[in-house]
């Protein structure tokens, strides 16, 4: 369109209005032409403008050169640029009224703009808010600047008790907080300086007044209507004790306030909390001491409980003033969609830092990327929420005026459907209420009412509060499907007259007198109710203290169905959860649960975890947290029958070495930020490696294994050190280097030990280096070693470290197993350290075996493969391919080694043997039978050792 429009192109502009709004427009052409103004560059796009807000339409026409900011190719200044633009002005404003002035046109003109693109499609409606957002950000910026000078000027300089200047601190709120702005919002502040201290001036002040003062004016500057309007409506009933508080207080204060009388609502106020003014070391001090009231280290599962009273408040509310049409408050609306992801930020922003960020359109693709909500949820919630902003701005946008309801007038309904780019109000509305709908069943879905099934009246809860007889308790269990009534009675009562429920704060009691007839009810319809019921009394004994998980339980009945199932079916697995208690969370999607993900995705999710945080303690326990986590789903999926034995081994074998390569890749991190990196004297740089042995070496571990592991680098140990600045020579860097990983790995933290750890099998044991040198391994392995480590090292292999130092150690490993090896000397040995390791081991007993280690158990399996691997090697390398016992003794019959008859019995025999003692480890049961059970499998690992090992040829 051409800057100046003739009247036909204007006529065919107006006649594509909807015809309620044309009549007006061309009066407003009329008008705007006779100002003899600059000619606009984009008629079509003003029109449009007009058309939508007669807001736009006044400051128009009382200001018509702002229209040649309004065009497309005129983009709203951001960042520096606007904070100048602003500053320029205010600079040379000498007075408050000017300041005002200045203040007010900036926003008015600035917003205009945002307007024009906003109509006009030219801007996503992130954007839009964005701009919204920074022009606010702008404004607050330049006026405490302004007036910060005037007062320095005046009163003198405000020092804290070290004589450093202090400066005022803006926490913006709300949706100015979450640079989420609508058009024309008020702006929530909460106002705080540094500490207490004096200002440098000609009269005596306390550095309070002095700071309430500065925001009085603050408030005055962009509240105070004037000729021109105002700049923003200024909340600040957000700070601690709301409108009856100080209007600005200490740092100090604010943090002892929330310590001791923050309530629910304002954690989840505080989410949007966002400095905008303020020295940066201030700022950073101020918002540490806010974190831990706002996100709990726990998982904390009351938010769905508060934000559910918050939410029932809002309702009342609505209803009395009748505000269904209210698109933020009433049902489906933008409030709802803030309460679910707000929700999830509160549970879990003290563990996902990620989380903790005001700006909802962030969090919401993040909450799938953690299978927080699901895909398709996240989709609908973004394109409502969208469509709800947009319509919010288009409202506002009528008269810069503050609201949400929908309008009933037919002109206003015009303005706002053409504006939304729909043929009319009908199909605008349509739109509306399917997206409505959207909301409401998502939020419905997160923040369901607790499951009652009648609860206050039903059988159950009497019994919980012991208002039944005897008679009646065990009439109301045995229906309740109990066939031990009298042992349910007991344990129930032990824990209601437990000194844990006497102590609980009145928030637990109350939650807990609602779980219990939920929970009694669960488990009487599962299986084995009268061993489970006490199995999840100790669970809850151990976790009631922090009754977010009560409150969990009561709010989700998967949750519920899912911890009576594994606690059913698993004593390891109750106690489990009652020593890491913030996994119940993960019972809540049971597709994850019994869905073990594969190690790459585990190993992202601690790179990622990892990376949010620079602080060791909190590191260390969100190691233990994904290794907790992920132990559970693979224990859930076997218990459920989706993995078989080998892939279970498999899973736990990989969580460990994710585990391992993480730890060493942090430990050496910290030794090289320290120390620098090690090289020899030739300026290599000499690496480390960890070496699985055991069970873990050969892929075969189980649920509590210790990791036997060696460490080793390729340097010399007696020359070569570090580069860094505060330099130490290597065999000293090596040391601390796996101190540290040692550490890294049993160390207790809030979250528990990630691993035991077995370094006995390293050259020398006990009395050997904790590390050391490959040429000192390979010297010891090859001079020094009993046939017993020789063994060991056939379930060897790097589990962390560089390829080129796994490829020093698998030559050296197929070295030493390789060698040539007299049988009979050989088969000797092996029996005679078989021999003592029963003797030392075995706990059979009258009509009992122990399977690990009496004859024809795990260890004589285990033992038969070493032999032969040790015999063969040298004529057969493929035999040093494989550390597991099966892959051995399948190599093993493809050779020929062993009759095909052989390896298939052996193999069925140890899997048979595995497969039990895994069972009852998971029972908590010594790996003990009776003679009877598995006495076929037992007879034929007996006659295959006779065989091999002990009938001469």
């Amino acid at each position: 369109m051409p800057p100046q429009a003739h009247s036909t192109d204007l006529d065919a502009m107006i006649a594509a209005l909807p015809e309620i709004l044309q009549t007006e427009q061309r009066a407003t052409i009329e008008r705007f032409n006779a100002l003899d103004g600059p000619q606009p560059p984009d008629w079509s796009g003003l029109l449009r403008l007009w058309a939508c807000s007669s807001f736009a339409v006044d400051l128009c026409l009382r200001h018509p050169d702002w229209v040649r900011d309004l065009s497309p190719a005129s983009p709203l200044p951001a960042g520096e640029s606007l904070r100048h633009e602003l500053d320029q002005t205010l600079a040379s404003c000498t007075d408050l009224s000017q300041a005002m002035t200045a203040l007010r046109r900036f926003r008015q003109r600035r917003t205009l703009q945002l307007a024009y693109r906003d109509i006009n499609d030219l801007d996503e409606i992130e954007v839009v808010l964005t701009g919204l957002s920074d022009v606010a950000d702008t404004c607050i910026g330049g006026a405490v600047a302004w007036l910060d000078r005037r007062f320095r000027a005046q009163w003198g300089e405000p020092l804290d008790r070290s004589g450093q200047p202090q400066e005022l601190m803006v926490l913006a709120m709300g949706k100015l907080g979450g640079r989420e702005l609508n058009f024309s919002s008020d702006i929530d502040l909460i106002l705080v300086y540094p500490e207490a201290g004096t200002v440098a001036g000609p009269k005596p002040m306390e550095i309070g007044d002095y700071f309430t003062r500065l925001a009085q004016q603050l408030v005055k500057l962009l509240a105070e209507p004037s000729a021109d309007g105002f700049a923003y409506r200024v909340d600040t009933r957000l700070r601690p004790f709301g409108q009856s508080g100080p209007l600005v207080l200490s740092a100090g204060a604010m943090e002892l306030y929330y310590q001791q009388h923050g309530r629910e609502w304002e954690r989840y106020a505080l989410i949007k909390a966002r400095p905008l003014t303020g020295r940066p070391a201030d700022v950073a001090a101020l918002m540490a001491t806010l974190r831990p009231f706002v996100y709990r280290r726990y998982l904390d599962f009351g938010a769905f409980e508060a934000l559910r009273g918050m939410k029932s408040l809002i309702e009342t509310e609505v209803n009395r003033k009748g505000l269904a049409d209210n698109i933020k408050l009433g049902s489906g609306g933008i409030r709802e969609v803030e309460f679910i992801v707000q929700a999830f930020q509160l549970v879990r922003g003290g563990q996902e830092a990620a989380l903790r960020e005001p700006h909802l359109l962030s969090v919401l693709p993040r909450l799938e990327q953690r299978g927080i909500l699901a895909s398709h949820t996240v989709a609908r919630l973004m394109d409502a929420y969208r469509l709800l902003r947009r319509v919010e701005n288009r409202l506002q946008q009528v008269r810069d005026m503050q609201t949400h309801e929908l309008p009933t007038d037919p002109l206003t309904q015009a303005r706002i459907a053409y504006g939304m780019g729909v043929p009319g109000w009908t199909d605008l509305w349509h739109m509306l209420e399917q997206r409505r709908r959207w909301i409401a069943e998502e939020f419905a879905e997160v923040f369901a009412a607790p499951q009652s099934d009648d609860a206050d009246t039903s059988a159950l809860d009497r019994l919980w509060q012991g208002l039944l007889s005897e008679a009646e308790a065990q009439s109301a269990l045995t229906e309740a499907g109990y066939a031990n009534p009298d042992g349910a009675v007991a344990s129930i009562a032990g824990l209601r007259h437990s000194a844990m429920a006497r102590t609980l704060s009145d928030t637990g009691q109350n939650r807990l007198a609602r779980l219990m007839p939920l929970l009694v009810g669960a488990v009487g319809q599962g299986t084995h109710p009268d061993i489970t019921l006490p199995r999840i009394l100790r669970l809850i004994e151990v976790i009631a203290r922090r009754s977010i998980y009560l409150a969990l339980l009561i709010d989700h009945p998967t949750a519920l169905s899912q911890l009576v199932r594994l606690c059913a079916a698993s004593p390891w697995l109750a106690e489990y959860l009652a020593r890491h208690p913030m996994l119940l969370d993960e019972l809540l999607d049971a597709r994850s649960l019994y869905a073990p993900p594969d190690a790459l995705v585990v190993a992202g999710e601690v790179s990622r975890r990892i990376a949010d945080t620079d602080d060791l303690e909190r590191r260390m326990d969100v190691l233990r947290q994904v290794q907790q986590v992920n132990l559970l789903r693979i224990a859930a999926a076997d218990l459920a029958g989706n993995l078989p034995l080998m892939r279970v081994s498999d899973k736990l074998t990989e969580l460990a070495e994710v585990m391992l390569r993480q730890v060493l890749l942090l430990a050496w991190g910290e030794m090289v930020a320290r120390y620098g990196r090690p090289r020899q004297a030739d300026g290599r740089l000499v690496q480390f490696a960890v070496i699985a042995y055991g069970k873990l070496g050969g892929i075969e571990l189980g649920y509590g294994s210790d990791l036997d592991l060696v460490f080793l680098h390729d340097g010399s140990q007696a020359e070569g050190q570090t580069d860094g600045q505060r330099g130490i020579d290597n065999a000293t860097f090596f040391a601390r280097l796996t101190q540290r990983l040692v550490h890294w790995l049993t160390a207790p933290t809030s979250a528990g030990r990630l691993y035991e750890i077995d370094t006995r099998l390293r050259p020398s044991g006990r009395s050997g280096l904790l590390v050391s040198s490959i040429t000192g391994f390979a010297d010891y392995q090859r001079r020094h070693a009993w046939t017993w480590e020789h063994q060991a090292l056939v379930r060897a292999r790097v589990v962390a470290g560089p390829p080129s130092l796994a490829q020093q150690f698998s030559a050296i490993r197929a070295e030493v197993l390789g060698r040539s090896r007299p049988a009979d000397a050989l088969r000797a040995e092996i029996c005679r350290m078989r021999a003592r390791m029963r003797e030392a081991l075995d706990k059979t007993e009258p009509g009992h075996w122990d399977l690990k280690h009496s004859a024809g158990g795990i260890a004589d399996i285990e033992f038969m493969v070493q032999y032969l691997v040790l015999r063969y090697a040298h004529d057969h390398p493929s035999l040093l391919r494989w550390t597991d016992n099966i892959r051995l003794l399948e190599t093993l019959g493809t050779l020929d080694l062993l009759p095909d008859g052989a390896v298939t019995a052996l193999s069925a025999c140890y899997r048979s043997l595995r497969q039990r003692i895994h069972a009852l480890s998971l029972q908590q049961v010594p790996a003990m039978v009776p003679e009877t059970e598995l006495a076929m499998e037992r007879a034929q690992v007996r006659a295959l050792w006779r065989s091999l090992l002990e009938e001469t040829a």
